[in-house]
């Protein structure tokens, strides 16, 4: 099997971005004291390479951030490229945010009720890096967050 080239640091942040566009679902690694966990996750926002992810107060993954906020976020596609967004999860409490997430899932409002439930919690995850891998290629492409 012959790889395409390397791309381009410009083509690897359009491949990057489109890769994050189909994944919807995508695993977030914290760190539980000295043991990674990893789970599926489903943002509620996208802007670029920043997320907004909600959660439980009562989650593991809040007690996991809350004590160490550093986190990636690994996207793949069914044909094995994939993108990894590492970065701080920030607790989001501005109030406009917050409700703007509120009012664009209906999801959230079906199963909280309220966007001043004191379960809702809502992290955004600045990249602090973003990678870029194609299938099988074993190397990665930094990409300008």
């Amino acid at each position: 099997m012959k790889l395409p080239p390397t791309p381009t640091p410009e083509e690897a942040r359009v491949l990057a971005l489109a890769v994050v566009a189909q994944d919807k679902f995508p695993v977030l690694a914290t760190v539980d004291g000295l043991q990674p966990r990893v789970r599926p996750v489903s943002p509620v926002r996208t802007d670029g390479f920043t997320v907004w992810i909600a959660s439980m107060r009562s989650s593991n993954k809040t007690a996991e951030i809350e004590a160490n906020p550093l986190v990636e976020l690994c996207y793949t596609t069914q044909d094995h490229d994939q993108v990894r967004i590492t970065g701080a999860a920030a607790t989001v409490i501005e109030g406009g945010e917050r409700q703007s997430i509120w009012d664009a899932n209906p999801l959230l409002r079906a199963y909280l009720k309220s966007v001043d439930n004191p379960e809702f919690v809502l992290y955004r995850v600045d990249p602090a890096r973003v990678r870029f891998m194609r299938e099988w290629a074993l190397e990665y492409v930094e990409v300008r967050p």
